[in-house]
């Protein structure tokens, strides 16, 4: 068994026979009392966060996690069926553990998995895709000044705010993490 010392922020742990992911941990030792660790967890299972304080030293158990690469195929009810590319398995992975960035999603991205045993604990959309527009309002020629947004629909169906100069068709890279426009693709 590990103990409080060996904790850091994105390892994996089972709490109250719940697997939770460390979001922040920190140290604390107030003034003349014993010190701690508080920590921000996020259960895996539903993505509810909690917090707790740990006493120094006080035993923890640690996950093993693997990562893998696996390559987005299509949607099926509340998951992604994803692929593993060097085996060809088709995994189910739940919706819900790729937060926002899975409106962004399409076919044929690469995506991060980490499987605790057969189990997906976690998996993450790529940082940045690029999206074409298929609905956005004209912008007012001129009106260039400002740093004005205006609404857009991709491909995928996501709503972002977009500058005034991007029209329908065109390409956009959008960051999966913030749900933000980053540049007009050529």
């Amino acid at each position: 068994m590990a103990t409080t010392a060996d904790v850091s922020v994105g390892v994996f742990i089972r709490y109250n026979g719940e697997l939770c992911q460390i979001t922040d941990w920190q140290h604390r030792t107030p003034g003349n009392l014993r010190a701690f660790y508080q920590a921000k967890m996020r259960r895996v299972r539903d993505g509810k966060s909690a917090e707790n304080r740990f006493r120094s030293g006080e035993t923890v158990e640690i996950l093993r996690v693997e990562t893998h690469d696996l390559q987005y195929l299509y949607e099926e009810g509340d998951a992604f069926v994803c692929m593993n590319n060097e085996n060809y398995d088709q995994i189910p992975i739940s919706k819900h553990l790729f937060g926002e960035g899975a409106k962004f999603m399409k076919e044929g991205d690469t995506v991060t998995i980490a499987f605790e045993g057969e189990t997906a604990v976690s998996a993450d959309a790529p940082q940045s895709v690029v999206l074409e527009v298929t609905y956005t309002e004209p912008g007012v020629k001129g009106d260039t000044a400002t740093n004005t947004l205006k609404p857009a629909t991709l491909e995928t169906g996501a709503q972002v705010m977009v500058p005034l100069f991007v029209d329908i068709g065109e390409k956009i890279k959008i960051d999966t993490r913030t749900g933000t426009y980053m540049e007009r693709v050529k």
